[in-house]
């Protein structure tokens, strides 16, 4: 019931229901790419200060993937109002506690501080698992674009390449003085069957 709360006060007519698998998707690249689909700006109709923005329905929270080392340095950190009683939890922490919670909090971070913000925030609905009560819907699968990785960067490139040059010229090297060696060796052979001739 918890996944229908506030329906009511979201008027449908009109919107697409798009699912997001955040199965080993990034969980910064995913999260940009729902405060898009929340905003609406994916549509031609958008407008900063009206909410065209659609359903999103995001599946296997639980499966998210960060990069590096957040999972255990990334940390959620709130008040209670007490004197010294700045919390904090971590990532991993959160996951285990409530992997719902750490997608909501990047995508609502990610939208603007304005009054739409609690109507985009109504449209988010973020599932641990594959199960959802939304089949009687007309859903539409989110396909993430492409990712540009780049493999290396530059500086790291360029010591490779220069690592893979001298490793080159050493076996160059190595092999003209191997050359080297053995014509000495088979003119020595020869200028010896001449003497014994």
């Amino acid at each position: 019931m918890k996944a229908l709360a506030g329906l009511r006060r979201i008027n449908l007519d009109g919107l697409r229901w798009r699912v997001f698998d955040a199965k080993g998707q990034v969980l910064g690249r995913l999260s940009s790419q729902i405060a898009t689909v929340l905003q609406g700006k994916d549509k031609p109709t958008y407008a900063p200060n009206r909410d065209d923005g659609d359903m999103c329905i995001i599946l296997n929270a639980k499966d998210i993937s960060v990069t590096g080392r957040k999972m255990t340095h990334k940390f959620y950190r709130w008040h209670t109002g007490y004197v010294g009683n700045l919390k904090e939890r971590s990532l991993k922490d959160q996951m285990e506690k409530d992997p719902t919670e750490v997608i909501r909090k990047a995508v609502i971070r990610m939208l603007p501080r304005n009054k739409l913000r609690d109507d985009r925030d109504r449209k988010l609905r973020i599932f641990s698992g594959s199960e959802h009560p939304f089949h009687d819907r007309l859903l539409e699968p989110f396909v993430m674009p492409p990712r540009n990785v780049r493999e290396m960067r530059p500086r790291a490139r360029r010591a490779l390449v220069r690592a893979q040059k001298k490793l080159e010229q050493g076996n160059t090297m190595v092999n003209t003085q191997r050359k080297k060696e053995g014509a000495d060796a088979s003119s020595g052979e020869v200028k010896s069957t001449e003497v014994t001739a």
